[in-house]
């Protein structure tokens, strides 16, 4: 990638990350969380350039990176497990490694999945924010792996029954240094990274008629994410679908693994906004 392709993407990123900012965050917000990946570098520095007094903010980091970003800015950081009991957050802004037209998200990239599924579904909303080559009209289009943080224990176990549910080799992720062994999580648990031959299914597929129940390698998003769950010693999978933080609420819960919106920089410097229905 040339230096100039390179550019045109991170102010993509920008952009996206600074309409986000701009549209969503919350008037005397109290709890933020703050996900991880390369477009909340922005996501950060669109807060803190707010006009507005964030001394009485906490924000709840998804990891070591997004934890330093929020001390780095002069921001007050909190860890999930020291909320008060009951605590809700008023919104949780999180990047996302694709994104299909439902807003389903693939996450785990970066090995933080299980933490950032965790401030989603306590956040009020969720808004991903990300740059346009992540949008993509199914999940494992152009992302062709699904993150799977598991027991180290059981990984041999899982690495098995998802060979049974059709991924196509299976692997435990590695450090960058190969030698080192696998990488460990802030859980100290293993991520494995399971392919499928096909796109994933969204639930307009399913309601046209198209099975998405796994047969001869077919999987519907919520289905796929279900089944690979139900698997002992799975601790999270990196599927973000189902109910908006909003949808949640009416039910009755708290929030939703589904982005309320999505926020897609383009390299022309425009932003696209992709909302779920609700």
């Amino acid at each position: 990638m040339s230096s100039n392709a390179a550019s045109a993407i991170e102010e993509a990123k920008r952009a996206a990350a600074m309409a986000a900012v701009r549209d969503n965050y919350p008037k005397d917000a109290k709890y933020v969380g703050i996900g991880s990946g390369t477009t909340i570098v922005y996501v950060v520095e669109a807060i803190k350039n707010l006009a507005a007094d964030l001394s009485r903010t906490s924000f709840i980091p998804t990891g070591y990176q997004s934890k330093q970003l929020i001390v780095s800015a002069g921001l007050t950081a909190i860890e999930f497990d020291a909320l008060p009991e009951g605590t809700v957050l008023d919104i949780s802004f999180d990047g996302a490694d694709e994104v299909d037209d439902e807003l389903n998200c693939i996450k785990g990239g970066g090995a933080c999945l299980f933490q950032e599924k965790i401030v989603a579904l306590q956040a009020k909303k969720f808004i991903c924010v990300a740059d346009s080559r992540k949008l993509q009209s199914r999940l494992l289009s152009s992302w062709k792996y699904i993150p799977i943080e598991v027991a180290p224990i059981a990984a041999y176990r899982v690495l098995r029954k998802l060979k049974e549910l059709g991924s196509v080799n299976p692997a435990i992720r590695l450090t960058t240094v190969p030698k080192q062994g696998p990488l460990k999580t802030d859980q100290d648990f293993f991520i494995i990274d399971a392919p499928f031959p096909h796109p994933l299914l969204t639930k307009k597929d399913v309601a046209a008629g198209i099975d998405g129940s796994g047969k001869d390698g077919h999987w519907e998003v919520e289905a796929l994410a279900h089944a690979i769950k139900q698997i002992a010693g799975v601790l999270e999978v990196g599927i973000f679908a189902g109910p908006t933080g909003l949808q949640a609420q009416a039910r009755g819960a708290v929030g939703g693994q589904k982005p309320i919106a999505a926020y897609f920089g383009k390299s022309d410097g425009t932003v696209l906004v992709r909302k779920a229905l609700q």
